[in-house]
């Protein structure tokens, strides 16, 4: 099944070459006294996907350029698919950067480069989750507890250790 390059519901028309490139990232510890080293696994970075593609025309040109720097000036993540990311967990993408080019010798040629950044899923609406009732009792009761050792320091009868000097003048 052939799934059509789409950011957001937009089709990416005349695509020549998408790449997709995912990373993990490694602490490494040098062992004094040993040969090699031991190595950290800080997980993996988000993936980068890389569309490039041609258009002729100036109608085409102008409708793409429209298109993508609307969704480029609105810095959201938007949903991608395509055959490249189906054994990937990539839902939403933000479009990182953006390249054009005209080529000479080739009138109403226009070529893109559209590099997209996996991006988390936005949070649901409504605000924050909510939280667990027993863990925000406790909170409010550490809060009051707190607030009873203060009453309780200010009631004590606590001699003035700010300056020592008084009783050996």
């Amino acid at each position: 099944m052939n799934i059509k390059p789409i950011l957001d519901s937009w089709e990416i028309p005349r695509i020549e070459s998408i790449r997709i490139r995912e990373r993990r990232m490694w602490a490494e510890h040098p062992i004094p006294g040993r040969q090699g080293s031991v190595f950290q696994d800080l997980g993996t970075r988000p993936a980068t996907i890389v569309i490039t593609g041609s258009l002729v025309g100036d109608e085409m040109r102008d409708e793409f350029l429209e298109t993508v720097r609307q969704k480029f000036q609105a810095g959201e993540p938007v949903t991608f698919a395509a055959d490249i990311t189906t054994a990937t967990q990539i839902q939403y993408v933000v479009i990182e950067d953006l390249q054009f080019a005209e080529v000479a010798g080739s009138p109403d040629s226009f070529r893109y480069t559209i590099v997209l950044r996996e991006s988390p899923p936005p949070p649901p609406p409504g605000g924050a989750p909510d939280l667990d009732t027993d863990l925000l009792n406790q909170a409010q009761s550490l809060v009051g507890d707190i607030g009873d050792l203060t009453n309780l320091l200010d009631t004590l009868r606590l001699p003035d250790f700010a300056d020592p000097t008084p009783p050996l003048r």
